[in-house]
């Protein structure tokens, strides 16, 4: 039986879905879709799974709708259950994401393996760009000086602990739950000569003794749970000098507080949880931290998935060798569906500087735009304006 949906206007795409697939998608489509895509379930007979998504994203925006209130209450009850994050399911539920092949995450994101969004100063900047320009932008409102003390908090495969020893001097603690990044940014490290200036260990963030100067994390908070934002804020607070300052960079929501998309919970991100800027800022006022500046990048995500789908899809018979078809298929629905999130659903980037004192920066915000632009100057200029 074919059904045909739209007025015709735009691409068309052109579905058939496999056995027991259509009351699956009835019952729980936010589940069902993705898996149907994994499971072979739903073939293209033209089109994409890109295009699809981008028309059930268009239709999202154009016709929002929500649950009742007691499947809100009850979804959101559930949400938090999954979100308790101790050390031990925190470390499991990293290594479900993290610790897979690093020639995977090789193959599709940039040359310093930043896995978070990247800030494109241009819409024809490259990947490359726009994550050396994310990484500018945090460490200018970082306002790092030699000699500072800096915690890294998850810090990935070093990439920015590396860039703020090796660029600014400062003195870098990296610290990450997956042991597979932990191999690499303490190579890395040894490789450049840092290994005196950067330091990398497998410690959870509420193990960390401080204090530090500054305190970076980045693409982290979503792992933290809800459940746990109090004491996150509150552990940062607890490790920052008098006079420190922290910069939180996270996914997310410019809605209400929500619940974790299903099937982005069951197979990629399991007790991760977007915030909304509202659950973020009560968190951070019972920790008697200041948010002396808030910052919202909009479609920088989506671009930035973008890039890693393409070259995901360009490597994908190397990436089906290391692992499956399932696998890519996976995949490519979680960049896809991710990136349809920043461009319809409401989806966004959160950068929130945090100082314990009012008088911790300047007042006003040209300091930032200052240490930008002296990053983005050849290096032997930087060296003569020292």
């Amino acid at each position: 039986m074919a059904h045909r949906y739209g007025d015709g206007a735009g691409p068309e795409v052109v579905i058939r879905l496999g056995r027991g697939w259509p009351l699956r998608l009835l019952l729980n489509p936010d589940l069902a879709l993705g898996e149907a895509y994994m499971e072979g379930g739903l073939i293209f007979e033209q089109g994409d799974i890109v295009q699809l998504l981008h028309i059930v994203g268009k239709n999202v925006l154009l016709h929002r709708r929500g649950h009742g209130p007691l499947m809100r209450v009850l979804a959101h009850a559930f949400s938090l259950l999954s979100q308790i994050n101790d050390r031990q399911t925190a470390r499991r539920n990293v290594a479900h994401h993290y610790d897979l092949s690093n020639d995977l995450y090789r193959r599709f994101l940039d040359e310093d393996m930043q896995y978070s969004c990247g800030y494109f100063l241009r819409p024809d900047a490259t990947l490359e760009e726009a994550q050396k320009a994310k990484k500018s932008h945090i460490a200018a409102k970082l306002r790092i000086e030699p000699g500072h003390r800096v915690l890294d908090i998850g810090c990935g495969w070093g990439g920015l602990g590396l860039e703020l020893a090796r660029t600014y001097g400062a003195q870098v603690h990296g610290v990450t739950l997956s042991k597979e990044q932990l191999a690499v940014a303490r190579a890395r490290a040894k490789a450049e000569g840092l290994e005196d200036r950067a330091l990398f260990s497998l410690t959870d963030y509420r193990d960390v003794s401080g204090p530090f100067d500054r305190i970076v994390s980045v693409g982290m908070l979503e792992h933290v749970g809800a459940p746990n934002f109090q004491a996150y804020f509150e552990t940062v607070r607890g490790l920052l000098t008098e006079d420190g300052v922290a910069l939180i960079h996270t996914i997310g929501r410019r809605t209400p507080p929500g619940i974790t998309q299903p099937w982005i919970a069951k197979y990629i991100f399991p007790g991760g949880y977007i915030p909304s800027l509202s659950e973020v800022a009560q968190a951070v006022e019972v920790s008697d931290l200041w948010i002396s500046d808030v910052e919202i990048l909009r479609l920088h995500y989506a671009e930035t998935l973008r890039h890693w789908r393409q070259r995901f899809m360009a490597q994908r018979a190397e990436i089906a060798e290391i692992y499956d078809e399932r696998f890519c298929r996976m995949w490519e629905f979680y960049l896809a569906i991710s990136e349809i999130g920043f461009r319809y659903t409401g989806m966004m980037v959160l950068q929130l500087q945090l100082t314990k004192n009012v008088d911790a920066l300047p007042i006003t915000r040209d300091y930032m735009m200052d240490g930008e632009r002296a990053q983005s100057q050849p290096v032997s200029r930087r060296r003569s304006a020292a």
